[in-house]
């Protein structure tokens, strides 16, 4: 949809805390992995490993991911092994300690994909508009992805829905305008759009109400993402400017 590339000249980030006066309001919820970042792969060493140090074996397997939250990943992990499942601290904790144990290697191996920090640096900047994630990692992980390439400060985290908050990523949606209301005030008829490379950022998307930008930026195709009921697909991020654009026309008057 979006065809013209235009360049960014970056903006101080606007003032997050409070209302503006005459503000559009708008909140995006980016997903992180093979949306935001590339974790090379990082990603399912971190569940092997949580699952090895609670299980005491090697998975058989690498964890099903494509969308999913922590929770039914690990939860699926240890059915497909007919074990039973540790209490969710024990797991939470597990992949915490396993994500910061990998943080130097997702940093050397990993990498921001195209037109992210232009992408993230131009939402924060706009006036009203509040910029978070909603992602299935755990807000450890999430934290540790994002500040090993100097996102973090981009985002909004305090309002965003991590993969501990439900075991279902459209039930992440309501987390995270809790979390805008109650930081910001009334979100009723503030519109979300979620930014996100799977079916199931989709389906989360329109199960809950929100606007969607798929981004063909992982393992699903333009076509596939198309399929799964997103009527914006984009190659990447890389058109700063005609992103900001296309974000602007889902503001509330």
């Amino acid at each position: 949809m979006i065809s013209r590339l235009s360049s960014y000249i970056p903006i101080e980030l606007a003032a997050r805390q409070g209302s503006y006066p005459g503000r559009m309001p708008l909140t995006i919820l980016w997903d992180i992995d093979h949306t935001l970042i590339d974790n090379a792969g990082i990603s399912k060493e971190i569940y092997s490993a949580a699952f090895r140090a609670l299980a005491g074996v090697r998975p058989a397997g690498a964890a099903v991911t494509e969308g999913r939250t922590d929770r039914l990943i690990m939860k699926e992990m240890f059915l497909r092994h007919h074990l039973p499942e540790p209490g969710w601290a024990a797991v939470e904790a597990a992949l915490a300690q396993a994500g910061e144990e990998r943080t130097d290697a997702l940093r050397s191996r990993g990498a921001v994909l195209p037109g992210v920090r232009e992408a993230l640096k131009a939402a924060s900047a706009q006036n009203g508009w509040t910029s978070s994630v909603l992602t299935g990692n755990i807000a450890a992980n999430a934290r540790v992805k994002l500040s090993a390439f100097g996102l973090d400060p981009l985002l909004d985290l305090t309002v965003a829905a991590y993969g501990a908050d439900a075991v279902h990523r459209p039930e992440l949606v309501a987390v995270a305008r809790e979390r805008v209301r109650l930081r910001y005030g009334p979100t009723d008829d503030i519109p979300i759009v979620l930014v996100g490379d799977t079916p199931r950022d989709v389906e989360a998307a329109l199960s809950s109400g929100c606007r969607i930008v798929a981004v063909a930026t992982g393992i699903h195709t333009q076509a596939e993402l198309a399929a799964a009921g997103a009527t914006i697909v984009l190659p990447d991020l890389s058109d700063t400017a005609g992103l900001i654009e296309l974000l602007e026309t889902f503001q509330a008057p």
